[in-house]
């Protein structure tokens, strides 16, 4: 009897999703204030301010959100 060659599983190219980014986003540099969003951040081969510092802090609306007590 003579043994078939086992089936090749077919190759699945899966494109890369690129990371969801939150167009809203602001951030901000802890040492210089350097206000920047996600997406500049995104672009740079490491996450660092101009001002050398990898710290940052999500910068909150100047609004405040008020809601009913229930």
């Amino acid at each position: 009897m003579s043994e078939a060659a086992p089936a090749a599983a077919p190759e699945t190219t899966a494109k890369e999703q690129p990371a969801k980014v939150f167009a809203g986003a602001v951030y901000e540099c802890v040492r210089c204030g350097t206000k920047t969003t996600q997406e500049e951040l995104s672009r740079l081969p490491e996450v660092k301010c101009i001002c050398g510092y990898r710290v940052f802090r999500k910068a909150r609306p100047s609004v405040v959100k008020q809601i009913k007590a229930i």
